[in-house]
């Protein structure tokens, strides 16, 4: 009953991903719309910006709803907002927060070098931890050892200085969404307070008129 009558292939799920109908500017427009309507504070949703901008520079992928609601909940911020503003981070951005979070994490932790130039390529790490996730998953049931070195490569080489590196640039960026978008809002609101405000008025002026012999 529930299921789509034209069943999508793969490459197209894919793509839509990357690219969706209409463009990033056409779902950054949607965003912005919901988040001048949402019914709270500027003060607040502003703050909801920040934590869900903020949280897009962490390296906790399929977590970032949980990181930014927890987040923005600690900072009396609207959770809403949080949320719709982790599509800070999409396919056109990941790459480069990524590269900025690594390099800063690298210069804050004294690493010298590229993470490229320890234990092989940054993809090929990916490819060994998950790699060391299967293996030893597969150890559970059968007599292997499980044997955890890529993990513990990928962690102190890629993990651990992508979550220290990106509290700074997370920091500043969210500043920006912060500054940025609570003038917007406010100014969204208040002049949709005064067109309510307006029709408000002429009701009542239509009211009297009707009433008047």
């Amino acid at each position: 009953m529930f299921k789509r009558r034209d069943r999508r292939p793969i490459w197209r799920i894919v793509t839509e991903a990357l690219w969706p109908k209409g463009g990033w500017g056409r779902a950054a427009r949607y965003v912005r719309l919901r988040l001048n309507r949402l019914p709270d504070p500027p003060h607040r949703i502003a703050r909801g910006i920040f934590a869900g901008v903020f949280t897009t520079f962490t390296p906790f992928y399929g977590l970032h709803f949980v990181v930014a609601a927890t987040l923005a909940w600690i900072m009396r911020g609207n959770i809403l907002a949080a949320l719709l503003s982790t599509f800070f981070g999409n396919p056109l951005t990941y790459v480069p927060i990524g590269v900025i979070a690594m390099k800063t994490g690298y210069w804050l932790l004294g690493l010298s070098g590229h993470p490229d130039h320890h234990d092989g390529s940054l993809g090929r790490k990916f490819v060994k931890a998950g790699q060391d996730l299967w293996d030893n998953f597969y150890a559970i049931f059968t007599p292997d050892t499980a044997d955890w070195s890529h993990l513990q490569i990928f962690y102190n080489e890629v993990f651990y200085p992508y979550m220290i590196g990106g509290i700074i640039p997370g920091i500043v960026a969210g500043t920006i969404a912060y500054y940025v978008s609570l003038p917007l809002i406010t100014a969204f609101q208040n002049r949709r307070k005064g067109v309510i405000k307006a029709k408000l008025a002429e009701l009542k002026k239509r009211k009297a008129e009707g009433r008047s012999p």
